[in-house]
């Protein structure tokens, strides 16, 4: 009886060939969806760093706005450091005057006055944030603004223009004239600003990167709509200086772009970008009818 021996199946080079072919269309696909996917992350990212960015360096801005002439009648030291206004109203920068900071020794335990004799005043510990006649604005309280007669170097003990009162016991504050503008550093990129008394000294529209008045990078506009209530309830807005004590909102528009160039975002320059409204009710404005 003849034995028939079967030949082993294999594959053919066609069939080798064909699921090739098929196997590099589904790693192909594979790979645009996972490169798809990561560039979707990058944006996310990217976007909500931005936002992140615009909301934090906005809600400090907002802070110190809303305090704009606290001190206790800050005007009683104006002109301060050249400017002549509580608030400079411009459109697209503003500089604001008040008592913004609380002066504590350096255990960080706020100091007080404990004896005034006549416009002299002592302190519970040497300070040097009076020194020289930019830093020399002191509100006593919160509730009385003075001008300080060029102290020299850390002391506790300050003589003022005008003889304070209820001044024993009272904390005391720096007044500073704050201004937030936008600029650019020197990588071109856009920053948020602020300057603490900035006069004379100019502010520069380019920065270098690690400047310390970078508030906020990637904010490349802001604006400023000054307004308040006539005594028809009418909502005013107003840049003219002679308004400012009736000022009682302002509200702020600033634009945040993305750090990075999305090669695939269609129209414009590439950069994502984000706007930010609020308005900032002020605080310590008296209102004139």
């Amino acid at each position: 009886m003849e034995t028939i021996l079967k030949k082993d199946k294999g594959i053919t080079l066609i069939e080798l060939l064909v699921a090739l072919v098929i196997s590099g269309l589904l790693i192909a696909a594979a790979y645009r969806i996972f490169i798809g996917q990561q560039k979707t992350y990058v944006v996310q990212e990217q976007v909500v760093d931005m936002q992140q960015n615009v909301r934090a360096a906005i809600n400090r801005m907002m802070t110190e706005i809303r305090m704009a002439n606290f001190g206790g009648n800050v005007s009683d030291v104006l002109p301060l450091n050249g400017f002549t206004q509580v608030i400079t109203m411009n459109p697209t920068d503003i500089t604001i005057v008040g008592a913004f900071m609380q002066v504590k020794d350096a255990n960080g335990i706020p100091i007080t006055v404990i004896l005034n004799n006549g416009n002299q005043i002592i302190l519970s510990a040497a300070t040097g944030h009076f020194d020289g006649p930019v830093n020399g604005y002191i509100s006593i309280g919160g509730l009385g603004s003075y001008k300080v007669n060029q102290p020299t170097g850390i002391t506790n003990v300050l003589t003022l223009d005008r003889t304070p009162t209820y001044a024993v016991g009272s904390y005391i504050f720096k007044i500073q004239a704050i201004t937030y503008v936008c600029g650019k550093t020197d990588q071109d990129k856009p920053v948020l600003l602020r300057y603490e008394n900035t006069y004379p000294t100019p502010i520069q529209p380019i920065v270098p990167r690690d400047d310390p008045n970078i508030l906020g990078d990637n904010i490349e506009n802001i604006k400023f709509l000054y307004q308040y209530l006539d005594k028809d309830e009418n909502l005013i807005t107003t840049t003219d200086p002679s308004d400012v004590q009736k000022v009682q909102m302002i509200n702020v528009t600033a634009k945040a772009t993305t750090d990075m160039y999305d090669p695939n975002l269609k129209g414009g320059d590439g950069y994502r970008r984000r706007q930010i409204a609020s308005n900032i009710h002020l605080k310590n404005m008296g209102i004139t009818p």
